[in-house]
């Protein structure tokens, strides 16, 4: 490790691996230096989408179904069969949140022209307007949470963590 990546300090994490490599020298304690902090770094930042929603007025999950509404583009609508692939919830899960985000306005039922059985989720102006002070709030506070990296740091960070989960990811699809 060369002087400039040496940390300046040392968290909590250090201290555990600190206090095991003593207690069992026999182990590679190198996973624990980057996944326990993976873990304590997703507190973090769950604490702050959830801060970042409710000043929004907004559950986690509504942010989830309403942001895949506006990914959609404009008109902003899809099939309930559509979400439930983006939110990867159960179709009775899915229905009870539209049922919910209809009731609060942010969403509503329509037909869907081009199957006269099936129906369409379309967000409606107040769910456009809360979504979207939501996602703003969101890349506002994840961007105070990643202040301490360069934009390299970050780009680097980033590249390694999507090597990971693709890694991750790839290895789930394998047949046990």
């Amino acid at each position: 490790m060369s002087a400039s990546t040496v940390p300046e300090r040392n968290d909590e994490v250090d201290r555990i691996v600190d206090a095991w490599n003593r207690e069992r020298p026999d182990l590679d304690f190198a996973p624990l230096q980057v996944l326990s902090r993976v873990a304590r770094l997703a507190r973090q930042v769950d604490r702050a989408r959830r801060a970042a929603f409710t000043r929004s007025n907004l559950e986690p999950w509504e942010f989830d179904v309403l942001a895949a509404l506006r990914r959609a583009g404009t008109p902003y609508r899809l099939s309930p069969k559509a979400l439930l692939a983006q939110t990867l919830v159960s179709s009775g899960t899915m229905t009870n949140r539209i049922d919910r985000l209809v009731e609060r306005r942010l969403v509503e039922r329509q037909g869907d022209p081009s199957d006269g059985r099936g129906i369409l989720v379309q967000m409606t102006g107040s769910g456009l307007n809360t979504v979207d002070a939501a996602i703003t709030r969101l890349v506002d506070a994840e961007a105070d949470l990643l202040g301490g990296l360069s934009s390299g740091e970050q780009a680097r960070l980033a590249t390694l963590l999507r090597k990971l989960s693709l890694d991750l990811d790839h290895a789930g699809e394998q047949p046990a």
